[in-house]
């Protein structure tokens, strides 16, 4: 390792000197910004990569590119931009003339004028006839990582996102895919007629989900303020003010610990509907991302694939989109994976909350101090997430949650033990969670009060009493229905990432040692 270090020190060097040399009586200090690039190599490949030599020579289309170099063999050198690569070829006579080997390096920016030609493999380059037609534009003082066996480290490939861009095209495809997958859930709202908005992500009291925040203070004000964990209680006041269909593209922040599934900064999209019910959202959120899937992807069935440690596919698993999803309450979810579970208690589950504890113990529920304030619901949940959740492999809705897990939702009519809510699973992960909204303002200030006892009792992701969100509520919110998806984990899901840290660009890392 040390070895390494000191020869990438003595590269590093070398490249600073050639760099100096291009400092002297340059106007520019080695750095130019005059270069006219007129053409990316993919609009290139598209016009002309069938056209044969000959017709390309007879044509002489004089052609301006740039990009990053990388690779050289002999007089060709390969040359990438954001749309993809080609090859410029530089004769023997101007190499000479700008003393090409040793001035250009892997790595350096460059511009390359000249006529487009076509190798004798059938490649199309741009043949560079003068030394006033290949520019250095930005001189890369770091080598590259060796190009046979690219940016292997995943470490490294997390904390310097932007040599993993300059080296693997997969990454780059792969955040190419995020951004149409966004791009795509933006219009089928707006085609939908919901309008796009923007709510605080400093806020005086953190709400929407429970979580943990992250605590900050606005000097100004004197105040102790929130990062944002949702923006649901601010869509919702927008549903009171008349906005009948709103939507959000939003960064959360969350002060809870890494994992394949959890960064502390995480991408969702939330939605809200005047006069739908969460029903209505379970086929909205089923038709969407099945045409996502489809204009995305180009197919509805999704492929998750399991590595060894040598990266070899062992297991393959696919989700069907086109087929309707499995639509299960969870007191069936439990049923189905506990066939040992007794029906009896899940049809009355309040009256049989010693019995719940039990079995909860009995699937590996462990003892906590949080314990002693949770009801039938609470402990339904958790019987639910450590046996059953991590078993719905095909897309399912899970429906019917106790409403002591769901402090926003609407009470069913028929059964007040639980709400109008869905959570949507796929590969035994959470994407979406979505519900008929609570509208009821003196029943929210109850559930508010709910959750601030099971925070003095050291819950400290329970939810804040939000008395303005209670007050909107008092002017009246039409019935409704809001949801949530984690893009990230859709993300992951659309293409085959093992862990979110590969979807989010920059992720949060531990500090080094």
């Amino acid at each position: 390792m040390a070895d390494q270090q000191q020869d990438e020190n003595k590269l590093i060097a070398e490249r600073r000197e050639k760099l100096s040399a291009l400092r002297d009586g340059c106007k520019a200090n080695g750095h130019r910004n005059d270069f006219d690039r007129k053409d990316l190599a993919a609009d290139l490949q598209a016009k002309f990569g069938e056209f044969s030599k000959e017709e390309l020579e007879a044509q002489d289309n004089q052609v301006a590119v740039a990009g990053r170099i990388m690779f050289q063999r002999g007089p060709f050198t390969k040359i990438n931009d954001a749309s993809g690569g080609i090859q410029f070829y530089v004769p023997k006579d101007v190499q000479k003339e700008i003393n090409y080997k040793s001035k250009f390096d892997l790595g350096d920016i460059v511009g390359a004028r000249g006529a487009l030609h076509k190798s004798g493999k059938g490649e199309l380059y741009v043949n560079v006839a003068t030394a006033d037609d290949l520019i250095m534009l930005t001189k890369s003082l770091r080598p590259l990582p060796d190009k046979f066996h690219g940016l292997a480290d995943q470490e490294i490939k997390y904390r310097q996102r932007y040599v993993d861009l300059i080296i693997n095209q997969e990454t780059r495809d792969l955040f190419m895919v995020r951004s149409k997958i966004i791009e795509a859930m933006r219009k089928y709202l707006s085609d939908r007629n919901f309008m796009e908005v923007e709510t605080p992500m400093l806020q005086a009291i953190p709400g929407g989900a429970t979580a943990k925040p992250f605590e900050t203070h606005h000097n100004a004000l004197g105040i102790d303020m929130y990062l944002r964990i949702a923006p649901e209680l601010y869509l919702k006041r927008l549903l009171v003010g008349g906005f009948e269909r709103v939507f959000e593209i939003n960064r959360n922040f969350r002060n809870e610990g890494l994992s394949t599934r959890h960064n502390p900064e995480f991408t969702m999209i939330e939605f809200y509907q005047a006069y739908a019910t969460y029903h209505d959202l379970m086929d909205t959120t089923e038709d969407m991302l099945r045409n996502i899937a489809q204009d995305v992807l180009g197919t509805t069935d999704i492929v998750s694939t399991e590595k060894d440690a040598e990266g070899n596919v062992v297991n393959e698993t696919v989700y069907d989109f086109a087929k309707p999803f499995a639509r299960l309450t969870m007191m069936e979810a439990v049923l189905k994976y506990n066939p040992d579970f007794d029906e009896a208690v899940i049809n009355d589950p309040e009256n049989n909350l010693d019995k719940l504890i039990a079995y909860g113990r009995q699937v590996g529920i462990r003892e906590d101090a949080k314990q002693s304030a949770w009801g039938a619901g609470k402990w339904l949940c958790e019987i639910f997430e450590e046996t059953a959740e991590h078993k719905l492999d095909q897309p399912t809705f899970i429906t019917a949650y106790p409403w002591e897990v769901s402090p926003l939702a609407r009470r069913n009519d028929e059964n007040p033990f639980i709400t109008d809510r869905f959570e949507f699973f796929v590969g035994g992960r959470e994407l979406a969670n979505g519900f008929s909204e609570l509208n009821d303002a003196e029943d929210q200030a109850e559930r508010f009060r709910k959750q601030v006892e099971e925070k003095d009792a050291g819950d400290d992701e329970a939810m804040h009493y939000d008395a303005d969100y209670v007050q909107a509520l008092e002017y009246g919110m039409p019935p409704a229905a809001g949801e949530g998806i984690g893009i990230d984990r859709l993300v992951m899901l659309f293409t085959d990432s093992p862990t979110i840290k590969d979807v989010i660009l920059f992720p949060h890392m531990r500090p080094r040692g």
